[in-house]
């Protein structure tokens, strides 16, 4: 299990356990705060290899047989 504080995953980088197409690492572009921005409820992620982006919920960089803090 990965532990962090989502106010502090701007610019974090990421390594994804399974890559799809060669995207492999990724760098956390920016936070989705929730409508009283109070609360992070999740991030997107730009991919390095290629700017694609995804949007997912934070908590699931938590899950660490899925991602890996740092590019590795």
């Amino acid at each position: 299990m990965n532990r962090f504080n989502p106010a502090k995953l701007q610019l974090s980088k990421w390594t994804a356990m399974n890559p799809v197409d060669k995207r492999k690492h990724f760098i956390v572009s920016s936070l989705i705060w929730s409508e009283d921005g109070e609360v992070v409820v999740g991030c997107v992620l730009e991919a390095v290899f290629d700017k694609q982006q995804r949007t997912l919920d934070w908590q699931e960089l938590r899950d660490s047989a899925v991602w890996l803090q740092g590019w590795k």
